[in-house]
């Protein structure tokens, strides 16, 4: 009851109802005071009572024609997108509701463009907006009348149709507006390439399904869209549901682990190509669980990075690396760090306090960085590149021969070390375009003056080729696993590193 008042006291036509009461009041003191004071059916009190009378009825009429008038066009604006001028997410919302009661059959569609940030970084938002405009020409012009079109806010979009067959006709719209988001959008004189990830959901009209969890559910499948690579249409499934509720039953066990310490930090040492000696360990975060089990980080730590906790697991692994590897003769330590990290701001402030902290010396410290952590964001990843090295820490981008890494891209960011992926490796030991591929990497990396790392060599056929390409330092399960801090100093004695004995039996890598 108490809310049904709010809404009718908030509600848009208060404002011709409330001047009407007041004006009625008025009205019916006038009257009560001639009533009250004078004798109606004499001429003057008559005149009076007309000409109140009349003055009242043109008040209401003036006040109902421009009043009501105005309070149409106030709805509407607060059913429009004042941007795009397309209807808002209350129209959506308010539209689905409407339509559902008549038509059972429902279906939306949420649009989210990819690389938006980086238009907006790139160009500034005056850019940022035009985009915006253009995208919302584009729907209108796609959907036409057989489809409603939104914008939600932001980057998003969404659709909806209703009836039989609205899920199909649907996500046929989506795949004509994915394929226009395929060429360039022009701006001034700028071609601006934009993508899209697209969730969809459906109704039978059986399930009863509000506004809201239709776009809840949009909105889960369009980043599942995202996580599969983007550029395309996903249907929500209730298995989506069920990971996400994994994932959140992951990130309280994983809040609980930092609580308790129960993360480890291993190293995996690297040898010089030619001497075999350890010249550097790379840190390696493990979790042991409480029951046992080891959950290794290719399963913990994208959901640490989607829930914020890689801050809080990165530092710590920094401070601990750097605090181990004090008293390990001056070898160089590489610690991992996230996209997520280098986008903080506060993260080169946090590096250099971990190594005054610790009193670990910053020329013996390489970060690694992967090329997704550069594409993402490049402006504010350069920044914070630069201040990095200013502290004299290295940086070395890791995986190279997987992504996206071109000659400008490692002459912008220039990186003291590249490390080749584990997969450019074994594909070289066949295949002569991988081979040429490796090498032309290692050619190129010496030309910049970058070492250059091998990564995940398990054989020595796969050493010696490595080693004739060119590369300075290798690492992989010929020679070490990774381990726990307390093992690493007995392999860095000269007796122990150029002994045979440094390489783990065969049954070790598999």
């Amino acid at each position: 009851m108490q809310n049904s008042w709010r809404k009718l006291i908030m509600a848009p036509a208060m404002l011709v109802i409330a001047p009407l009461i007041v004006l009625t009041l008025i009205f019916a003191g006038v009257i009560g005071t001639i009533v009250w004071n004078g004798n109606l059916t004499s001429a003057p009190a008559a005149s009076l009572l007309i000409g109140c009378i009349s003055i009242y009825a043109a008040a209401v009429a003036l006040l109902c024609k421009v009043g009501l008038s105005s309070v149409a066009r106030l709805e509407n604006l607060g059913l429009t997108d004042s941007l795009s001028q397309l209807p808002n997410r209350r129209a959506m919302h308010k539209n689905i509701h409407k339509i559902t009661a008549k038509h059972g059959e429902i279906a939306v569609a949420l649009i989210d463009l990819d690389g938006f940030k980086m238009v907006n970084d790139l160009y500034g938002h005056a850019i940022g907006d035009e985009l915006i405009k253009q995208v919302s020409r584009l729907l209108r012009e796609i959907c036409g009348d057989e489809a409603q079109y939104f914008r939600l806010g932001g980057d998003e979009f969404a659709i909806f149709m209703a009836g039989p067959l609205s899920n199909t006709l649907l996500e046929g719209v989506c795949r004509r507006l994915l394929e226009r988001l395929r060429h360039p959008i022009e701006i001034d004189d700028r071609r601006i390439a934009i993508g899209a990830s697209v969730g969809l959901a459906h109704s039978s009209g059986q399930q009863d399904l509000s506004s809201s969890e239709l776009l809840r559910r949009a909105d889960v499948a369009m980043y599942a869209s995202k996580g599969g690579g983007k550029m395309r249409c996903t249907w929500f499934m209730a298995e989506f549901d069920r990971n996400l509720e994994a994932i959140r039953k992951l990130d309280e066990e994983l809040r609980s682990a930092l609580r308790n310490n129960e993360f480890r930090v291993n190293y995996q040492p690297l040898v010089d190509a030619q001497t075999r000696k350890v010249v550097a360990v790379e840190s390696l975060i493990r979790w042991a669980r409480p029951d046992g089990k080891m959950v290794g980080p290719s399963i913990f730590i994208p959901v640490a990075e989607e829930s914020g906790l890689i801050h809080a697991i990165g530092l710590f692994v920094l401070r601990q690396s750097c605090q181990d590897a004090l008293d390990w003769n001056g070898i160089k330590l590489s610690v991992n760090i996230s996209a997520a990290q280098l986008r903080d701001p506060e993260f080169p402030i946090q590096l250099g306090q971990i190594l005054e902290d610790t009193g670990f010396a910053p020329e013996l410290l390489e970060l690694e960085i992967t090329e997704t952590c550069l594409v993402l964001d490049p402006i504010v990843a350069e920044r914070s590149l630069d201040v990095i090295r200013g502290f004299g820490v290295n940086v070395v981008l890791d995986d190279f021969g997987t992504g996206y890494a071109s000659i400008g891209f490692l002459r912008q960011f220039r990186f003291e070390k590249l490390k080749l992926d584990r997969s450019l490796i074994v594909g070289s030991a066949d295949d002569e375009g991988s081979r040429a591929m490796m090498l032309s990497s290692i050619s190129m990396a010496q030309a910049l003056k970058m070492d250059v790392t091998a990564e995940g060599v398990e054989t020595e056929a796969q050493a010696d080729l490595v080693r004739a390409a060119g590369c300075d330092q290798i690492q992989g399960w010929l020679y070490f696993k990774a381990m726990p801090a307390d093992q690493i100093s007995q392999h860095l004695t000269p007796a122990s590193v150029n002994s045979p004995t440094v390489s783990l039996p065969k049954k070790a890598a598999s």
